[in-house]
């Protein structure tokens, strides 16, 4: 995905949330929607643009989904903001 996709996925509150619960590791997708008064579909769907922009990765284990944070997109995206102040030439 390119950083348009990646940074409209950003600026979702919610889904910056659940970045921030899987810095623990990852969690199956009950697991994020405990932590949300949110219908289960709204969750589902927080998590499929998360995945869409490759902020997360989905592993399938018997009947369950798990997430975890995908830090190499992270990577790009600081690069890039790093880029940005750097020294005019």
């Amino acid at each position: 995905m390119g950083m348009n996709e990646t940074l409209k996925a950003l600026a979702d509150p919610v889904r910056r949330d659940i970045l921030s619960m899987l810095k623990s590791g990852k969690k199956s997708a009950g697991e994020i929607a405990e932590h949300f008064n949110l219908t289960g579909a709204t969750v589902s769907y927080h998590l499929s643009k998360l995945k869409a922009a490759d902020l997360v990765a989905e592993e399938k284990y018997k009947n369950y989904i798990y997430y975890e944070l995908n830090t190499s997109v992270f990577e790009e995206v600081l690069t890039w903001i790093y880029a940005l102040g750097g020294k005019k030439e």
